[in-house]
């Protein structure tokens, strides 16, 4: 493995170059106050006069190129085709978890392909924030606890059998998921502590977006 453009004890906040909500974005910046931007997420103004660590990518879609090199923000190119602006980030930061924003706005196609980049990049572990949802792969065991009717959503990127379930309104335990198969969308916890568990690390993890704060004290202590 090669070292590290970004390295950080703390969680970092890495903004993409889709729409980013600036409400969410300070949210962000408050459980992971490190910057970095994925290529064209450079352009998006951060609050409070702060400035990000670090841009990544390609460079294809960044404008303020220049102004941010002059400010001192570290500018790493990666010509690499063949894979994503998202995927390059999660290959070339180490740190306990990434919260993204502007991955899962705008194009569909864009928001499919970070999805799969939660699959493919397990470390270090990712959250995507988008509108009303986060996303996150499922680590070995996940241990939440969610008031009664909060929705949870789990779709599978691979296939995947349920070995633990408790807390929710239906039971996935002993079911085998695939993306061409049985999903599990619109589950719901029955209040008090959800448990879920998956003989295989392929299965995402969608919940409301409030859950955020719990869902970062969960998965930097938890990985496959």
């Amino acid at each position: 493995m090669s070292a590290p453009l970004v390295s950080s004890g703390e969680p970092v906040t890495l903004v993409g170059g889709g729409p980013v909500d600036p409400g969410q974005l300070a949210e962000a910046l408050a459980l992971a106050p490190l910057a970095v931007a994925a290529d064209g997420g450079g352009d998006v103004a951060l609050p409070g006069g702060r400035d990000f660590a670090a841009v990544i990518g390609d460079m294809d879609s960044l404008r303020g190129l220049d102004a941010l090199r002059a400010r001192g923000v570290a500018i790493h190119r990666i010509a690499d085709q063949d894979t994503t602006d998202l995927e390059k980030c999660l290959g070339a930061i180490r740190a306990p978890l990434l919260l993204g924003l502007g991955f899962l706005h705008g194009r569909i196609d864009h928001q499919l392909a970070a999805m799969n980049a939660l699959v493919r990049w397990p470390e270090p572990p990712a959250v995507l924030i988008g509108g009303e949802d986060v996303v996150f792969r499922c680590p070995s065991t996940l241990a939440l606890d969610l008031p009664a009717g909060t929705r949870v959503s789990l779709f599978p990127m691979m296939r995947t059998t349920g070995t633990l379930c408790t807390g929710l309104r239906w039971s996935v335990a002993g079911l085998a998921f695939a993306p061409d198969g049985s999903i599990g969308t619109s589950n719901e916890a029955t209040g008090g502590p959800v448990r879920l568990g998956f003989d295989a690390p392929g299965m995402l993890v969608v919940l409301p977006v409030w859950t955020l704060r719990r869902v970062v004290d969960l998965l930097p202590r938890e990985a496959w």
